[in-house]
């Protein structure tokens, strides 16, 4: 290194070292791979977990350090590491990457990842349950005809997409979700499928206005309303925090994490609303005492 430049970083290094070890001189290539191998697992996955990763790094992690937990964790999270090498890995990662998956599931393109990620050791008992579901057979034809209807008031267009996604199976209807349509996600949000309606929620066509309608419905599973709850920009949405409140699928934990953020003329209507747990109907009625009592 010349006096005077600025110093590489170590995952800078690790990478550059990565991309050597491809060179296509042979003594180049050799003097890489003898370095990166003293490079710490830190660094490679500081590397790994840039945006802009190398594609030959990703690659030289997943042959040579997919073994170690942190680096296979890593390459769960990126999206330049295949389908193929997520299988391959699976047995080494933590629960954070398998949850790295079940975060993006637009890298859940086969079923056999999602059996690789139930038979890992390290996966929750949660999240195995939640994989299972790409197991399950084929979607109910009267649910999907009966959410269709709410969906899609064009008879035509209901009937074409009925047939459509009667012919997928869960795996196909959670890539859909992730790429269709309004019409589609409207319908797919209800599908009973978990992993389906967790899709849709992932979706990167989704809007507000889709949320505030998934926010009211009672069809949807606890999941996918704890979910919607979980998520920053959608808990900036004012309707979309009053129809979870209101809804009364949501668990009461999420309800009453969200109640101060009512007002204090819809804590009131909340206290006539038969719909929700009596807990939820009294704590709002006392904050709302709270808030409306003038000091003596």
């Amino acid at each position: 290194m010349c006096a005077g430049e600025t110093r590489l970083s170590v995952e800078d290094f690790a990478e550059i070292l990565a991309i050597l070890t491809t060179d296509s001189s042979p003594a180049i290539a050799e003097r890489a791979t003898v370095a990166i191998q003293t490079q710490p697992d830190q660094a490679m996955v500081a590397a790994l977990s840039r945006s802009d990763a190398d594609p030959r790094l990703v690659q030289y992690c997943a042959e040579h350090r997919g073994d170690k937990p942190a680096i296979a964790d890593a390459l769960a999270e990126s999206p330049l590491c295949t389908t193929e090498t997520l299988i391959r890995l699976a047995p080494m990662f933590s629960q954070a990457g398998v949850q790295a998956v079940l975060d993006d599931l637009s890298r859940l393109t086969t079923v056999e990842l999602a059996r690789a990620l139930v038979a890992c050791p390290a996966a929750t008992p949660e999240q195995k349950e939640l994989l299972r579901e790409t197991e399950k057979g084929e979607v109910d034809v009267a649910v999907l005809a009966e959410a269709l209807e709410a969906a899609e008031p064009d008879v035509e267009k209901r009937q074409t997409l009925l047939q459509r996604i009667t012919k997928m199976n869960v795996v196909q209807r959670v890539q859909l979700a992730l790429k269709g349509g309004r019409e589609e996600r409207n319908a797919l949000i209800r599908d009973p499928n978990k992993m389906v309606q967790r899709a849709v929620l992932q979706s990167p066509r989704l809007v507000d206005r889709d949320v505030e309608s998934f926010a009211a419905m009672t069809t949807l599973s606890t999941d996918a309303l704890r979910l919607i709850a979980s998520r920053r920009t959608f808990m900036k949405n004012y309707t979309i925090v009053k129809g979870l409140v209101n809804n009364s699928k949501t668990p009461v934990s999420v309800s009453m994490h969200l109640l101060p953020r009512l007002t204090s003329t819809d804590l009131k209507m909340l206290t006539t609303n038969k719909n929700i747990p009596e807990v939820l109907r009294n704590t709002a009625l006392k904050m709302y005492r709270q808030r409306n009592t003038r000091p003596a």
